[in-house]
């Protein structure tokens, strides 16, 4: 099988599944919700990073601070939280 030959069947085979997956009917409404789905998962996954970087502050200035006691507090209160 020549080089030209297989590239023609490799694109006959790309075309047939990209014509099938056109077929597919994947309405709006599907598409939408999907979306949506993945939007509710971006803002949890933005909520906890915030809530992070909320705690990851707080523990830099009292380690700045020294205080060692409050340090192990808010390090508690943390692992209590997840």
């Amino acid at each position: 099988m020549t080089t030209l030959t297989r590239t023609r069947a490799k694109a006959r085979v790309a075309q047939d599944r990209y014509r099938r997956l056109r077929r597919r009917a994947i309405g709006v409404r599907a598409r939408l919700a999907a979306l949506e789905e993945e939007l509710q998962e971006s803002r949890q996954l933005n909520r906890r990073i915030t809530e992070l970087v909320d705690v990851v502050a707080e523990l830099l200035v009292l380690v700045d601070d020294r205080d060692e006691e409050r340090v192990r507090e808010v390090l508690a209160q943390y692992r209590a939280s997840i």
